[in-house]
């Protein structure tokens, strides 16, 4: 774990300010994200992440590598909360929402942040479009190999839901799980 904690205090500016409007001057930050390995934007991220009390987001590129970044940051905050029972839904959870929002949102960056109360365990990825998500049923999709997405979501997660924002959507997730007693 030692290495997640290496990252550098402009990646962490980056990754907080990073969107999707460069006239505000947030295309340079997008320019300078982009140009961060994913291991240094793993690293960096994750140092946002594991605060629950912190309100950051992270934003990645919008790009479907993003899911795979996405899901190993998920992984290790919630080893680093000591809430390893739910590494392997929050994977595939934080997985599927990013690359949802890669895929249907047509932004150039997608937030990720987590949240925690007595209990819960909260996923959400920002992205800047207003179109909600809606299911779809594998049956009307006629066996398509993508479309599933929401339909796992709905299945791992205890709840579920999309919030409109300002400046496009929030979709959300939680995990009910159980905390360590003393």
């Amino acid at each position: 774990m030692a290495g997640w904690r290496e990252s550098g205090e402009a990646s962490n500016r980056v990754l907080g300010t990073a969107g999707d409007d460069a006239s505000d001057g947030r295309g340079l930050a997008l320019a300078a994200l982009e140009r961060l390995t994913p291991r240094e934007l793993e690293q960096a991220a994750f140092e946002l992440l594991r605060d629950p009390a912190a309100e950051e987001e992270v934003r990645l590129p919008s790009r479907p590598e993003s899911a795979g970044i996405a899901r190993r940051l998920v992984a290790a905050v919630l080893r680093s909360w000591e809430l390893a029972q739910a590494q392997e839904s929050g994977e595939l959870l934080a997985g599927e929402l990013v690359a949802n929002a890669v895929r249907h949102a047509g932004g150039r960056t997608v937030g990720l942040r987590m949240g925690r109360r007595q209990g819960w365990v909260r996923i959400e990825v920002r992205d800047s479009s207003r179109a909600l998500p809606c299911m779809i049923v594998a049956a009307e999709r006629g066996g398509a190999e993508n479309g599933h997405g929401l339909v796992l979501v709905d299945a791992v997660s205890d709840r579920w839901g999309a919030d409109l924002l300002p400046r496009g959507k929030s979709v959300w997730c939680e995990l009910r799980v159980r905390e360590r007693t003393a």
